[in-house]
């Protein structure tokens, strides 16, 4: 317990890497302020459960954490502070029930982020936690105190400590618009360029795939892409062709290598495989009896391999009349379908953000070696992660260390 009543902390953004910041401060008697920009806290939490929350994934522990890839070495400690299956216990004490889906990924049994928000600000305001929205920061002034304008002006702060939590840029309208990009970089803070994480790829679609099949799901395909490192990765998964782009969860599981190969190349190309199921043996043997049959060709695709719809015109996207009697070639495609992206999409459209702070700006305790006093949260940080839980597992965990963090510094700077 932080025996200093008269000392305040403020957290600048109210997402769950804020919030968690401020439970774990408030837990050990720190008078907390949280100040958000929006009209209430959580706006972009909520907006993510309108399909579902998706708190977290149930997957094998050392599998999960690869998946913050070259990142892994800088969270792995965060991580282990709230690994899933503590994160849903701490689900559970809110009076949050979970649930397993089908894929792994673990979601609130009502399937909404509203309850939850709505139990874990309860629990908060009964701590002492202050609560205050509208309040749009905007840097800091000439002594250092923290600006936020209002709707009846600017105001200062000026805490013991400060949590920074104030998202990417992928989303402005609900507050995450990377207006705090040139403030820390004045202040001498390494930040990654924010890109688009989690997001769509632009394709030269033919006019008769946009205008027949535009926003058609690709349901039970592979996705196999080459990195430049020269990695080989394969994922299934389901993924939707847009007017323009591919996107979707498989796409999004792929995005930080494609956007790499992107900058450094000017396109990029995967393959997709239509059959994922079926050996290419299997897919052989099967067209073989395509040239005996009396079906036409959509008849016999869709009856004896499954192949219609949009699957159909992505073969005939890239194959000619004359390759589709080359059963070799066709074998080859189906199993092996490639697309080439020439673009990312803007990050105004992106799920979440890639770049950020540099952890090279931060120590340990997530607090700027610059900026003494002042921590860093959640998707403000250079790591990006996959849809599928592990966005906000490592924004919930952030948040924890950082508060931990500025509880660590504060009993420091008692005792000196």
């Amino acid at each position: 317990m932080f025996q200093n009543s008269n000392t305040t902390v403020a957290i600048v953004g109210g997402g769950p890497a804020g919030l968690m910041a401020a439970e774990v401060l408030s837990n050990a008697g720190v008078q907390v302020d949280v100040f958000d920009a929006m009209p209430s806290f959580g706006r972009k939490f909520l907006l993510a459960g309108i399909g579902g929350l998706n708190i977290t994934h149930s997957e094998d522990y050392a599998k999960f954490c690869t998946r913050y890839a070259d990142r892994l070495p800088h969270l792995q400690t965060t991580l282990d502070l709230l690994p899933p299956e503590r994160l849903c216990e701490w689900v559970h004490e809110l009076g949050i029930e979970t649930f397993v889906g089908t894929s792994g990924r673990v979601f609130p049994k009502e399937m909404k982020a509203a309850p939850l928000l709505r139990a874990w600000l309860h629990r908060l305001r009964g701590k002492g936690v202050r609560m205050h929205v509208r309040h749009r920061w905007q840097g800091w002034n000439e002594k250092g105190q923290l600006q936020f304008s209002t709707p009846n002006g600017f105001v200062e702060h000026l805490p013991r400590a400060t949590v920074l939590a104030l998202g990417g840029a992928s989303w402005p309208k609900l507050g995450s618009d990377g207006a705090w990009v040139p403030w820390l970089r004045n202040s001498g803070v390494e930040v990654a360029e924010l890109e688009s994480a989690n997001c769509g790829f632009e394709v030269s679609w033919s006019d008769y795939l946009r205008e027949k099949f535009a926003g058609a799901p690709l349901k039970s395909v592979a996705l196999k892409f080459t990195s430049l490192q020269g990695q080989v990765i394969e994922r299934q998964g389901e993924m939707v062709i847009g007017e323009h782009v591919v996107e979707g969860s498989l796409v999004y599981a792929f995005s930080r290598e494609i956007r790499q190969r992107l900058n450094a190349q000017g396109d990029a190309t995967f393959a997709l495989d239509l059959l994922p199921g079926r050996s290419l043996d299997r897919v052989r043997a099967e067209l073989a009896g395509w040239a005996r049959s009396s079906q036409s060709m959509s008849s016999y695709f869709k009856n004896k391999l499954g192949i219609a719809g949009v699957k159909l015109a992505l073969l005939h996207e890239v194959l000619g009349k004359d390759e589709f009697k080359n059963l070799e070639k066709l074998v080859s495609t189906i199993k092996a379908l490639p697309i080439t992206v020439h673009a990312v999409r803007p990050i105004d459209e992106a799920i979440s953000t890639a770049g950020g702070v540099r952890f090279e700006s931060m120590n340990n305790n997530y607090m700027l070696t610059n900026k003494p006093g002042t921590f860093v949260a959640g998707e403000m940080l250079d790591w990006e992660a996959p849809t599928g839980g592990y966005l906000l597992t490592a924004c919930f965990a952030t948040g924890m260390a950082a508060g931990q963090g500025v509880l660590r510094w504060l009993n420091e700077s008692t005792t000196d």
